[in-house]
């Protein structure tokens, strides 16, 4: 009788491990807590990347702004496509994909950036300098 309960916890347990940051996620804005963007996460030779592929734009705003604030070649570049997070390499240990960075493209900068998913399926998204950080919460998007 006992292993009838202990079944169900071990299958979410297991869908739980099997779920993937690849995908699309929708960032939430930290101030008034509205939907910003929609970014795809894929794996691309072992490292992970994330590119913009929908903002969410209020009526009076540019619908499809340019970085003007951005470094490098980034510089002008349409925000829709843009690239914000890249080479993010799985560690096992931790559980988490890091060493890469993640672009802010509101004010140009460039952190570096560690990804994980929690235990309620969130992604939770890391941009840091040194012990600096800011942690977001990112939802499963589908369309």
């Amino acid at each position: 009788m006992r292993q009838i309960f202990l079944l169900p916890l071990f299958f979410s347990l297991i869908s739980v491990q099997a779920q993937s940051v690849t995908g699309l996620w929708k960032t939430i804005d930290d101030e008034t807590g509205k939907p910003r963007s929609i970014v795809q996460i894929e794996e691309r030779d072992g490292q992970i990347f994330g590119t913009i592929v929908r903002l969410f734009r209020s009526p009076d705003e540019e619908q499809d702004p340019v970085c003007k604030v951005c470094p490098g070649k980034r510089k002008n570049q349409k925000i829709i496509g843009m690239e914000i997070i890249s080479g993010l390499s799985y560690d096992q240990d931790d559980e988490e994909y890091s060493g890469g960075e993640i672009l802010d493209p509101e004010s140009g900068n460039v952190y570096d950036c560690k990804i994980w998913l929690s235990e309620d399926g969130t992604l939770k998204v890391r941009g840091y300098v040194m012990f600096l950080y800011r942690t977001q919460t990112w939802l499963p998007y589908a369309e």
